[in-house]
């Protein structure tokens, strides 16, 4: 289970649980979809497939009823004393040739003079729908109950010579054999529906396994869990997160990414393009070459911030690339921190070991029964510290300040560096805790530069001074060291983060922390020639 809080709210995300899992959730699905599909094809087709077979052969019925109607001696017959003598014959060949399961022939009053039962030679034709064809000489199909039972007949008008209508001829389909007739073809049409249908579902089966195994086997209800427990960690992490697909659009940003590129919360970002967003962005290298890029500086509106840009590959192809940023500002806060622990720890360590060194001469001195010089070495000493705090406090009332400059007095003592402060230096003003804290990052950094420069001299040679005034507008201190100095043409590059003329690793920091330092607070550093031949720094504050 897990747990994500926001303000005042928290919520708990449990993993769901699944009473079906997806592949036979789709298949019976899909299933039900291909059934219902076809049934409905089914029904329609039964039902377009006997309304063609009945007009199929209601035409044919019409077509062999006018062929009939047609014959020369079957209307000669219509004038003879006994027609059905001649007409019986005539019909009853045609009848077995056209597959007809009647052909009937009566006269306007409907008697009949021929039909496939003998006995019903001379009687009245049943159905009661002759009227149009022996009335108004129309030929039609039509539906009735006759003699033999339901059938579809075709009615056309016998006509004499002179175009008088002397008789009709009906031609018929039992409705049963209609019936078979659709039967049959209807068990063929459902057949071949039952195997389409079949073959849906293997095919439901075979798509139900494909769309699993893309998704890793899991099931919609996980899917839907890990998207939100992945959108919570994502809207939660203090880190900005960019992502853009293969064309430079953007496909997700996180809240923190939205805070840094604007302050309106309303504002859309996602399908922008990167360009129009953060046109200094260099996602699109990264979409270019496909090369992953690690802590490089990016400026987002007044904040500095500090990006890793990786590509995304799926199956060997590049389809976009992510981008994480965090506020460099955060980060310097914390080296500002770390960098005031170090001053101060090398500083109790500068004088524990001065401290250690003394006491061992003291009790050598003690042990050779030099008594005199013992106490002569002690005083001198404590007159050394009591002068240096004395001075301290004269000149510099503000203790957090005081204990920096009495720590690196015992750091270059131990390290045989001569730290000289101006007698004339003296700083009486109050600074802002913001401005005292800055100010002592600044003197320990500087400070720890100079000694390092001079401490490979000879011992003689090895001089730092300091001098510190608070006449005018601004607090001023002046570092110089008896080293090497910096060339001209570098005066600007040493304040750059990364930039160092010393060898090694993690170099060119401190002079890059100092200048940021004392631009937040409206101060400035700048270099000058030193009187002792190497460089020398001045750094200027502002009172007010």
């Amino acid at each position: 289970m897990i747990s994500f809080q926001s303000g005042d709210s928290k919520r708990y995300l449990q993993k769901p649980k699944t009473k079906l899992n997806l592949k036979l959730k789709m298949t019976f699905l899909m299933a039900l979809l291909i059934i219902g599909m076809f049934s409905i094809v089914g029904v329609f087709l039964q039902y377009f497939l006997s309304d063609t077979v009945e007009t199929q052969l209601g035409e044919r019925a019409l077509s062999v009823a006018e062929s009939v109607a047609q014959i020369p001696e079957l209307k000669d017959a219509f004038r003879l004393d006994d027609p059905a003598e001649v007409i019986q014959p005539l019909i009853l060949p045609i009848k077995e040739a056209s597959g007809a399961e009647f052909i009937v022939v009566g006269n306007t009053d409907e008697i009949r003079y021929a039909h496939p039962n003998q006995e019903q030679i001379g009687k009245r034709m049943v159905g009661e729908d002759n009227d149009r064809a022996l009335l108004y000489g129309e030929s039609y199909v039509s539906k009735a109950v006759g003699s033999l039972g339901q059938s579809i007949r075709g009615k056309v008008p016998v006509l004499s010579e002179d175009g008088e209508i002397i008789g009709v001829v009906s031609v018929g389909f039992l409705n049963e054999d209609v019936q078979s007739i659709i039967r049959n073809y209807s068990q063929e049409l459902w057949f071949v529906l039952l195997m389409i249908v079949g073959v849906g579902i293997i095919g439901a089966v075979l798509i139900a396994r494909y769309i699993k195994k893309l998704l890793f086997g899991l099931e919609p209800e996980e899917i839907s869990h890990l998207l939100l427990q992945k959108e919570t960690i994502l809207q939660s992490t203090h880190e900005g997160i960019i992502a853009v697909n293969k064309d430079g659009a953007i496909t997700m940003l996180n809240t923190a990414a939205k805070r840094l590129l604007s302050s309106d919360e309303n504002e859309t970002f996602i399908g922008r393009p990167i360009l129009e967003v953060l046109p200094n962005s260099k996602l699109y290298e990264v979409l270019e070459q496909g090369k992953s890029q690690y802590n490089k500086e990016l400026l987002i509106g007044n904040h500095i911030v500090l990006v890793n840009r990786v590509p995304i590959f799926y199956e060997g192809t590049l389809i976009g690339a992510v981008s994480t940023f965090r506020n460099k500002t955060e980060i310097e806060k914390l080296t500002k921190e770390l960098t005031r622990v170090k001053q101060y720890a090398d500083a109790l360590r500068a004088q524990t070991h001065e401290f250690s060194n003394k006491m061992y001469t003291i009790l050598g001195l003690i042990q050779l029964e030099r008594h005199e010089e013992a106490v002569d070495f002690i005083r001198r000493e404590s007159n050394i510290q009591q002068k240096w705090i004395r001075f301290l406090v004269e000149k510099v009332p503000d203790p957090l300040i005081n204990a920096i400059l009495l720590g690196k007095l015992n750091q270059a003592n131990e390290q045989r560096v001569q730290l000289t402060i101006n007698p004339e230096s003296k700083m009486m003003c109050r600074l802002s805790d913001q401005k005292r804290d800055a100010l002592v990052t600044v003197l320990g950094n500087l400070l720890n530069n100079a000694i390092e420069e001079v401490k490979s001299h000879p011992e003689t040679e090895r001089e730092v001074s300091l001098f510190f005034t608070d006449i005018g507008d601004e607090v001023l201190f002046e570092i110089e060291d008896a080293g090497k100095g910096v060339p001209r043409e570098l005066e600007l590059e040493i304040f750059k983060m990364g930039f160092s003329t010393k060898e090694g690793t993690h170099r060119g920091v401190g002079l890059a922390l100092t200048k940021q330092i004392l631009e937040e607070i409206g101060g400035d550093i700048f270099l000058e020639e030193s009187e002792l031949g190497g460089a020398c720094f001045v750094v200027t504050i502002p009172k007010e």
